[in-house]
């Protein structure tokens, strides 16, 4: 088990909405593969709907429920960008300590 200050944060919440952490030794352990698998199609998801963003922002007949429901669609997409990058940052601290 890794020590505390080692934890990933994950893209899911636990219980009652708190953060969720894995505590593993394996970088390939299925947990870890899993987490990397959501994070990739967050990041994917994210991409597609910058692009969907723009093409409404770029539609003079886009309507205020097309862009209320793209700006929903972008909002959780870039918190779940920002659970990836805060993720990321402290896996990437950490692993400069260990340097």
């Amino acid at each position: 088990m890794t020590p505390q200050n080692e934890l990933r944060l994950l893209l899911w919440p636990g219980p009652d909405g708190k953060p969720c952490y894995l505590s593993t030794d394996d970088s390939g352990g299925y947990m870890s593969r899993l987490a990397d698998n959501i994070e990739a199609v967050q990041l994917g998801t994210a991409t597609d709907l910058l692009d969907r963003a723009s093409e409404v922002l770029d539609d003079q007949d886009a309507d205020r429920d097309d862009l209320r429901h793209t700006l929903t669609e972008v909002t959780r997409a870039l918190r779940d960008v920002i659970r990836v990058a805060t993720s990321h940052g402290h896996l990437l601290a950490v692993s400069e300590l260990q340097s």
